[in-house]
């Protein structure tokens, strides 16, 4: 990462290659010899530790280009393997702790990632017989990692950036919890490229979630294992500068390829994210009364003062200017179709901006469907 000066970086989000998860062995192996050798062997401690070691020099790399309060969200999974007819567990995400922390981390409460699974069996080993059966391996973990103290947003327009970049409070409540279970796998549009097998991507609003917690508007957003793009994508729809690195060239036309569907998934996730205050707002007048605050963009109401200046802002045009370098233009206005002057008795409906009347998640049609982008 020698093209980023010190302190240059806002976020990492990332989700690297899983040690002694067996789609990665080659991969690992190429960059240290003594990890097929140590597989040969038997020797699954030996390989882990060995896998490892490929790693910890990015986490040094992040610390290095992350500014001073700037977070590292990393995604890391546990595995579960059989050496030499040995079942184990081989940790991971706490391998990776170790590492960030003496590469000068602190470590914040992690977010633990329950997986779906269509699994129809919930055991391993010995079914139905106690000492000898295993617990299902269903969560992964996010790692929230900080470089130094808080972050400190000193002039009039960067505080103004922040505000202009904040959640809804319901969201806040849901996304700043530390067990997920509502983040779902998003189908890959991978069936016809050989690098398929070599993807581990993980989930679009698994990383859009983190980019909008932990950085604002205009930040450069960091994935130094790129993968198919994902956090790049996240980033892009988020208003955010992005870059990545990936050492794979088989993922090159996967990344580019993202930009076809920005625009119209841009809006759609933002429009989703504005029914869904819609839906909460209305309900809370119904039980609670009208909430103190507004938005002063949109007009609808807000339960909290720091909610007044949110606003998101749509992609308009992804640009291709070559290479791997995209960029992109975004609107300044909020999206007309959910600006109204908030009636003061608004109970039904009928009184709600927007797309309403029964509340719906909002769907793409045709061939830029959400699952074929992410």
């Amino acid at each position: 990462m020698t093209c980023f000066d010190d302190a240059s970086i806002d976020l990492v989000v990332t989700s690297p290659p899983y040690p002694m998860i067996e789609m990665w062995d080659k991969s690992f192996g190429r960059q240290d010899h003594r990890i097929a050798e140590y597989l040969e062997e038997n020797n699954g401690p030996a390989a882990f530790e060995a896998m490892h070691q490929v790693l910890d020099p990015v986490w040094k790399e992040l610390y290095r280009v992350l500014r001073p309060g700037g977070f590292a969200c990393i995604n890391i999974g546990d595995a579960t393997r059989t050496v030499d007819g040995h079942f184990r567990l081989y940790t991971n995400h706490a391998r990776i702790l170790y590492a960030a922390q003496q590469a000068g981390f602190s470590s914040l409460p992690c977010i633990l990632w329950q997986k779906p699974t269509n699994a129809p069996n919930k055991f391993m080993g010995s079914g139905m017989l106690p000492a000898g059966a295993y617990v299902t391996l269903e969560h992964e973990y996010i790692l929230i990692l900080r470089k130094g103290n808080k972050r400190a947003f000193k002039t009039p327009e960067q505080r103004q950036v922040r505000q202009e970049s904040a959640l809804f409070w319901e969201e806040r409540n849901q996304w700043f919890s530390d067990i997920w279970r509502d983040v779902s796998g998003i189908t890959q549009n991978l069936k016809n490229n050989p690098a398929r097998n070599r993807s581990g991507a993980f989930p679009f609003e698994l990383a859009y979630r983190l980019i909008n917690m932990y950085s604002v508007r205009g930040d450069r957003v960091l994935d130094p294992f790129s993968g198919t793009g994902t956090t790049m994508a996240a980033a892009m729809l988020s208003c955010r500068n992005s870059m990545g690195f990936e050492i794979d060239p088989g993922m090159t036309d996967m990344i580019l390829d993202r930009r076809h569907g920005i625009v119209d998934i841009g809006r759609m996730i933002h429009q989703n994210r504005l029914q869904s205050h819609l839906a909460f707002i209305q309900e809370r007048i119904r039980t609670k009364g009208l909430p103190k605050y507004r938005n002063i963009h949109y007009g609808f109401p807000v339960i909290t003062n720091q909610e007044k200046h949110l606003l998101l802002h749509d992609p308009v045009k992804v640009v291709h200017q070559g290479g791997m370098e995209l960029t992109v233009e975004y609107s300044t206005k909020p999206d007309p179709e959910f600006v109204s002057d908030w009636p003061g008795d608004a109970t039904d409906n009928a009184s709600i901006p927007g797309r309403q009347s029964p509340f719906k998640k909002i769907r793409s049609s045709g061939k830029n469907a959400q699952g074929e982008l992410f």
